[in-house]
C-alpha cells in the first residue's frame, strides 16, 4: 500500500509543481476537471449504454404521459408505476460504474487533502505534536523525548494522558520549514514531517503504524508499530478563496468534475 500511496503522492507533487505560482483554487479547478473528464470516461466503459438510453427514452415517455393524460386518473397511474420503475432501473444500472470508481476516487480524495484540506503551521503561534503509543506508559516512566529543529521551540514539558496512552506537546515554529520532528523512546525513534510558514503546499497528515490506516492516512508514510499507534500535528485548515469568499475545497472538487463531466458528455457520446 505504501507503494500506492507514493505513486499517487508523486503524480499530486508533479501536478501542484505545475501551478505553485498560481492561487490553489486554480490548480484544483484544472485538477477537477481533468477528474471529471476520467470519471465521464470511466462511466462510459463500464456501463451499459444501450440499456441506460432505453430506460432514459422510458422515463421521458413517462413524464410526457404524465403531462399529457393529467384528468385520466388511471392513465395517470400507469405513468407513474412506469416511471418508478424505470427510475429504479437506472438506478441499478448506474451502480455498476459507480463503484468501479469508487476506490480510485476515494484514494484520489484521501491524498489531495494533504494539498488542500491543510494548512501549514503559522509562525510563531502555538501548535499541537501528540504521539500515542502502542504500550501502556506508566505515571513514574520517563516519557518519549521530542527533537525538534533550531527553529522550532517546545513550550514546557510533555502532558501526558495515560488513559488514551498519549502524550502532547506544544511547540512553536519560527520559521518558514519543511522538516522533520522526531520522537525517542527506550532507544527507539520514529520521525513526522512538519510544513511551517510560506505558501499553501502539502501538508503531511496522521502518522500511523497499521495498513488499513495508511489507506486513510497516508502521506506520512508508516510510523514503526512496536514504538506508537499513530503520530499527528494539528494542522490549521486551509483557506482556499474565491473572490474573497472561503471555499470548501471538496465541495469545490465534487461541483467542478460533476460539471466538466455534464458538459463533455455529449463530445463524449456518453450517456449519464
Amino acid at each position: 500500500m505504501e507503494i500506492v500511496n507514493w505513486i499517487i503522492d508523486a503524480i499530486l507533487l508533479g501536478v501542484h509543481a505545475v501551478f505553485s505560482m498560481a492561487p490553489p483554487l486554480l490548480g484544483l479547478t484544472v485538477l477537477s476537471a481533468v477528474v471529471g473528464v476520467a470519471m465521464l470516461w470511466g462511466f462510459g466503459k463500464t456501463s451499459n449504454q444501450q440499456r441506460m438510453k432505453q430506460v432514459k427514452r422510458r422515463m421521458q415517455a413517462g413524464l410526457l404521459e404524465l403531462r399529457v393524460f393529467v384528468d385520466e386518473p388511471v392513465i395517470s397511474m400507469r405513468a407513474q408505476k412506469s416511471l418508478l420503475a424505470a427510475n429504479l432501473n437506472y438506478l441499478l444500472l448506474a451502480l455498476r460504474p459507480a463503484l468501479w470508481m469508487a476506490v480510485p476516487v476515494g484514494l484520489l480524495l484521501i491524498h489531495l487533502a494533504s494539498f488542500y484540506d491543510r494548512s501549514p503551521l503559522p509562525l510563531s503561534a502555538p501548535a499541537m505534536v501528540t504521539l500515542r503509543m502502542s504500550g501502556d506508559l506508566a505515571e513514574s516512566a520517563a516519557p518519549p523525548e521530542l527533537v525538534v529543529p533550531a527553529n522550532v521551540q517546545i513550550l514546557g514539558p510533555p502532558v501526558r494522558v495515560t488513559a488514551l496512552r498519549e502524550v502532547s506537546w506544544r511547540i512553536v515554529p519560527l520559521s518558514p520549514m519543511s522538516d522533520k520532528l522526531q520522537f525517542r523512546f527506550n532507544g527507539r525513534s520514529a520521525w513526522i514531517s512538519i510544513e511551517a510558514g510560506g505558501r499553501q503546499r502539502y501538508v503531511p497528515g496522521t502518522k500511523v503504524a497499521s495498513v488499513w490506516g495508511s489507506v486513510f492516512s497516508p502521506s506520512n508514510g508508516r510510523i514503526p508499530g512496536e514504538f506508537a499507534e499513530w503520530a499527528e500535528i494539528r494542522y490549521p485548515a486551509a483557506r482556499l478563496q474565491l473572490f474573497g469568499f472561503r471555499v470548501n475545497w471538496l465541495v469545490w472538487f465534487l461541483v467542478v468534475s460533476m460539471a466538466s463531466a455534464l458538459l463533455l458528455k455529449k463530445r463524449f457520446a456518453v450517456v449519464i
